[in-house]
């Protein structure tokens, strides 16, 4: 069963368009018992995500035949009245509570308002998450890294690549070419034939030495050497910017939802009319070690 607290709340995608043409036409009977399409496209929505398209697709007659095969025997369940059973009942009332608290959960992580206060507050909180740099960089490698070894390349020891990144950066001070360097010396092939060009990335997506000084190196400085597994960098920040507000509303509500339902779950628990006995789910006592038997005395 899954906790409705730990739920995380997906969106169910519109039916398809003959779904909703054909919405009270039934398409299963299962003797009195009706299903339309409608209510077999509801069912296919309490699935988890990755099969819906199938149940929805290729799998359509064989999840039918799986609903089918439920309802018949459910309804022989109640002509063996099985449905009177105490330890049935207790299942039914927890399935159904589950059902209701997996509703509740996505009720308020997707139909909540937030209003711009809120969203603006968590904006400012959060702005830093949503930074992203430009960048570029030279890569020397050393012994272990992933990096491959470029045909004709000495694999440096660690001491030697820092050596030469340092040769490099001082070079770069005296006014080389960043760009011209990364073609000729960066060990990443990828970015060193573009001039040591990463592109646009955001907060995360690279290593953590290397993403914590991208976004603290003021714009046009190069960086000291900065080491991580795949040998030392030299990093040149060309921007860094941040989207507005208004610009990340939307992706903002989506991160905030989550924690509002959280907080929304967590507040009924501590407001509700709940009591334990405290006796009946108190720490069991821990069992003491049993000592090894004592050797056997020697004759």
């Amino acid at each position: 069963m899954v906790c409705a607290a730990g739920l995380v709340a997906q969106t169910a995608p519109p039916p398809p368009s003959s779904i909703l043409a054909n919405f009270d036409k039934v398409v299963i009977m299962v003797g009195d018992e009706k299903i339309t399409a409608g209510q077999l496209e509801q069912i296919i929505d309490s699935l988890p995500e990755q099969s819906r398209a199938r149940a929805r697709g290729p799998n359509k007659r064989e999840f039918a035949e799986q609903v089918i095969r439920v309802k018949l025997m459910a309804q022989e369940a109640k002509r063996r009245k099985l449905d009177e059973r105490s330890a049935v009942k207790v299942q039914v009332q927890l399935q159904l509570d589950q059902a209701l608290a997996n509703a509740l959960y996505q009720d308020i992580s997707t139909d909540t308002k937030i209003d711009e206060p809120t969203a603006r507050k968590y904006y400012e909180e959060h702005k830093g998450d949503f930074e992203q740099a430009r960048a570029r960089h030279i890569l020397i490698r050393m012994k272990g890294s992933p990096v491959p070894l470029a045909a004709g390349k000495a694999d440096l020891t660690e001491d030697e690549a820092l050596a030469k990144i340092k040769d490099l950066r001082a070079k770069l001070l005296a006014g080389a070419d960043f760009a011209a360097m990364a073609k000729t010396e960066s060990d990443d092939s990828g970015s060193g034939a573009n001039g040591g060009d990463l592109g646009t990335f955001g907060r995360g997506r690279m290593v953590p030495e290397f993403d914590q000084i991208a976004f603290v190196l003021p714009v046009g400085q190069i960086s000291e050497p900065v080491k991580t597994r795949f040998g030392y960098h030299l990093i040149k920040v060309e921007q860094r910017d941040s989207k507005t507000f208004d610009e990340l509303r939307p992706e903002l509500e989506k991160r905030m939802r989550p924690d509002i339902a959280k907080k929304t779950i967590d507040d009924l628990r501590k407001n509700g009319q709940v009591t334990l006995d405290e006796s009946f789910f108190a720490a069991a006592p821990a069992v003491p070690a049993v000592p090894p038997p004592a050797p056997a005395a020697k004759k």
